[in-house]
């Protein structure tokens, strides 16, 4: 996860060098086509490797996840030219749009009933440390040794992570009840302190079935009886979360410094975010274990869209910077509910499909908010509009959330 927080920021802190004449020369659409290319990776990765995970397992679809993301990072930093590197950040998106679904199902799955939502919110911080980590990281290398070193640096944990993996990570009991592989599922819980959840009707691919039919099976699960409503509700309310999430991140420092404000350096601005964003999800955690994932998240999208809303009003830069650590506080914490709430409320057969759409459609939400929010900072209407449209946002994530079913409701 702190490598997708790496991804958040990698490229909007090579981007200005990216744009010179030395380098790529990229106009403003050739930016936003960079930006928006790996995104579009991201959302076809989560819902097709987090389909996957269900049918060949979370330990081959997570390390085949963190080879393929690293590996053409890695590409990118000797990338010729801005075709090739947007060729390279669609593939990399690929593979690191599955880390997410695998690595919370497996989480879940290893985590001991009734703390679902602190082991989701806990491992989410990776994500805005990863940020934060980036940010800085920037700062010290693009000046000294170039952007391609970026991509270096974020390819290497691969050579500590995959072997060390490959020899540790076991997998996961849940996933082997589900596939009616008992005997080596009671190995791993006996290992590892685990109760075993109740075994299902296996969904792997029978006889003369394909791998692909088995994934189109799971697929076809969410979208069928009990399961559909949620479906829907998680798909909208994880549009709407990674909207803001990414329209803030990229749009934010720009909006303020149109309504006057000198807030210095941008990389610094989004530090404030991301450490909001890490306070907010050790709070979340904890209260969403206390009353449920759901109506935590609710709250969490509804105080964002009051925070977000208050962003409009002007304020001493102080002020301004609480506000927006408060902001990050519930705006970044309140997706990762939503994921909370899927793993929760999904049986372990389609436990990562239903990660892998929740995060899908969030992804498409990653795209459409960037643009929005640039179409408003090109009209000059941002500062206060775009608060105003990012409240409204927020309202119908909680509003989209409240309407989900609770555990109970949902057929295991």
């Amino acid at each position: 996860m702190l490598l997708d927080g790496f991804d958040l920021v990698v490229v909007g802190t090579v981007i200005p060098t990216l744009r010179t004449p030395e380098e790529y020369g990229l106009s403003g659409s050739g930016a936003t086509t960079v930006i928006t290319v790996g995104l579009i990776g991201m959302m076809i990765g989560a819902l097709t490797i987090g389909t996957l995970t269900d049918v060949v397992g979370r330990r081959k679809a997570l390390i085949g996840a963190v080879v393929a993301f690293s590996v053409f990072t890695l590409l990118c930093a000797f990338a010729p030219n801005a075709w090739t590197f947007g060729a390279l950040r669609f593939l990399a998106g690929l593979g690191l749009g599955g880390c997410l679904p695998t690595a919370i199902a497996m989480v879940n799955e290893f985590t001991r009933a009734g703390r679902s939502g602190r082991a989701t919110t806990t491992i989410m911080t990776g994500y805005h440390v990863g940020a934060v980590a980036t940010a800085a990281l920037g700062i010290v290398v693009i000046e000294d040794l170039g952007w391609r070193w970026m991509f270096v640096i974020g390819a290497l944990p691969a050579l500590v992570l995959v072997p060390l993996m490959l020899r540790h990570l076991p997998e996961s009991a849940a996933y082997l009840v589900a596939h009616g592989r008992r005997a080596e599922a009671q190995e791993v819980a006996d290992r590892y302190g685990l109760t075993l959840e109740p075994a299902a009707a296996p969904v792997s691919p029978g006889a003369g079935e394909t791998t692909a039919g088995g994934a189109a099976a799971t697929v076809r699960t969410l979208f069928t009886g009990g399961y559909l409503r949620n479906t829907l509700v998680i798909g909208i309310t994880s549009f709407m979360g990674l909207l803001l999430v990414y329209g803030l991140n990229n749009w934010l420092p720009t909006i303020m410094r149109e309504a006057g404000y000198d807030l210095g350096d941008s990389l610094a601005f989004l530090l404030v975010l991301n450490v909001g964003a890490i306070v907010g999800l050790v709070v979340a955690g904890g209260v969403a274990d206390r009353i449920g994932a759901r109506t935590a998240g609710a709250i969490w999208f509804a105080s964002g869209a009051v925070f977000l809303a208050l962003l409009s009003i002007e304020l001493p830069t102080a002020g301004l910077y609480l506000m927006c650590f408060l902001t990050g506080c519930f705006v970044f914490s309140a997706q990762v509910l939503v994921y909370a709430f899927v793993s929760a409320n999904h049986p372990p057969q389609v436990r990562a499909t239903a990660l892998g759409w929740s995060a899908g459609a969030g992804r498409l939400g990653a795209i459409v908010g960037p643009v929005i929010t640039g179409a408003l900072v090109s009209a000059g209407t941002a500062f206060p509009w775009g608060f105003y449209v990012f409240a409204v946002v927020g309202a119908i994530g909680a509003l989209a959330l409240t309407a989900a079913r609770r555990r109970d409701h949902v057929p295991a």
